[in-house]
C-alpha cells in the first residue's frame, strides 16, 4: 500500500483561548495537485507552519512520506519544500549564493546542473549573481520557490506563491509547477486566486475558523452547486441580495440549473424594485462554491 505524502491526524493547535486548528483530519495522496483555500484566519499557515516542523500542535499527528513530523523531523523535512508566504530573505549573498547555501542545510554538494535548470525555468539566470537586496518583491518571491526546490523534495507546498506576481512570471511558475507534478512531484497550493486553484487542483479541501468545512474532488465540488450563474448589476444591491443572491464585486450573483429560471429571477428582482442595469450568464466558478461552501459553513 502507498503512503500518502501528507497525513494529518486529529491536530490541534491552540494560543491561549485562541484555537488555530480544531482537530483537522486530512490525507494527500502521492502526485497530487491538492488546493487548500480558506479566508485570511483559518488556519492554512498553521497547518502548514506544523507541517514543516516551525509550530508544534497542541495535539495530533503529522506525516510526510511516512515520516513524523515530530520523532522523525530530519526526513520528513528532507522531503518537504515550502514556499512561505512572508518575504524573507538573508542580504548578505547572491541568489545563486543563497540556494547553494540552502542545498549545504540538505547535505546537497556540486548541486549547480539542478540550481541551473531551477533558475532557469523561474526566469532567474539574469539575476543569478544580483544581490538580494537588489531585487524587487516579485523577484524575491521566484527565490523563495527556488529554495524550496533545492533540495528536490517529493512534497512541495506553495503558499500563496504568486501574491504580488506579474501575470507574466505567473504564467511561467505554473508551467514550471505542473511540470514538477507530472513528473511525480505532490503539490499543495494555498492561493486567493481561485481561479488558479480551479484550473489546477484535482482536489480541494475548504478551511474556516480551524476546521475542514469542505473536501472533494474541484469537479465534484463545482458540480454541487448550480451549474450556472446570473450575475446582475442592480441599482438597489441590498433587495437583490436578500432575494438569495450574493454580492461579487457591484455585482450580485444567483445560481440556476435550467434557463427558464433566469426569467424567474428577473421577474422577482423587477417586482422587488431592484432595477436591473446590467446582466451576464456563466458558468459555476470555484469562486461562488467558495462563497457558498462559507456561508453555509
Amino acid at each position: 500500500m502507498t503512503l500518502p505524502a501528507i497525513r494529518v491526524r486529529a491536530v490541534t493547535k491552540c494560543y491561549g483561548a485562541l484555537q488555530a486548528l480544531a482537530g483537522i483530519d486530512l490525507e494527500v495522496a502521492q502526485g497530487e495537485f491538492f488546493g487548500l483555500l480558506g479566508p485570511n484566519g483559518a488556519g492554512k499557515t498553521t497547518l502548514i507552519s506544523a507541517l514543516a516542523g516551525l509550530v508544534r500542535p497542541t495535539s495530533g499527528q503529522l506525516e510526510v512520506m511516512g515520516h513524523d513530523v515530530a520523532t522523525d523531523y530530519r526526513n520528513a523535512r528532507l522531503r518537504l519544500g515550502v514556499v512561505p508566504q512572508e518575504l524573507v530573505f538573508d542580504p548578505f549573498f547572491t541568489v545563486r549564493e543563497l540556494l547553494r547555501i540552502q542545498s549545504g542545510y540538505f547535505g546537497y554538494r556540486h548541486n549547480d546542473d539542478w540550481i541551473d535548470e531551477i533558475l532557469h525555468h523561474l526566469d532567474l539566470i539574469p539575476k543569478a549573481d544580483a544581490n538580494m537586496r537588489t531585487l524587487s518583491g516579485g523577484m524575491k518571491r521566484r527565490v523563495l520557490v527556488a529554495q524550496a526546490l533545492v533540495h528536490r523534495p517529493p512534497v512541495i507546498v506553495l503558499d500563496e506563491p504568486t501574491a504580488g506576481v506579474d501575470v507574466e512570471l505567473r504564467q511561467g511558475l505554473w508551467q514550471f509547477v505542473k511540470k514538477l507534478n507530472a513528473d511525480g512531484h505532490t503539490i499543495v497550493l494555498t492561493t486567493h486566486y481561485l481561479e488558479e486553484a480551479q484550473a489546477l487542483c484535482g482536489r480541494i479541501a475548504m478551511m474556516k475558523a480551524g476546521r475542514i468545512v469542505a473536501l472533494d474532488t474541484t469537479s465534484h465540488l463545482l458540480s454541487s452547486f448550480a451549474s450556472r450563474s446570473l450575475k446582475v448589476r442592480v441599482e438597489l444591491g441590498d433587495v437583490a441580495l436578500e432575494l438569495g443572491g450574493t454580492a461579487a464585486g457591484e455585482w450580485v450573483e444567483f445560481g440556476f440549473d435550467e434557463p427558464g429560471e433566469v426569467e424567474i429571477l428577473l421577474a422577482r428582482l423587477r417586482q422587488a424594485g431592484a432595477g436591473v442595469l446590467e446582466l451576464a450568464v456563466g458558468g459555476a466558478d470555484l469562486e461562488r462554491v467558495f462563497v457558498e461552501v462559507m456561508r453555509r459553513a
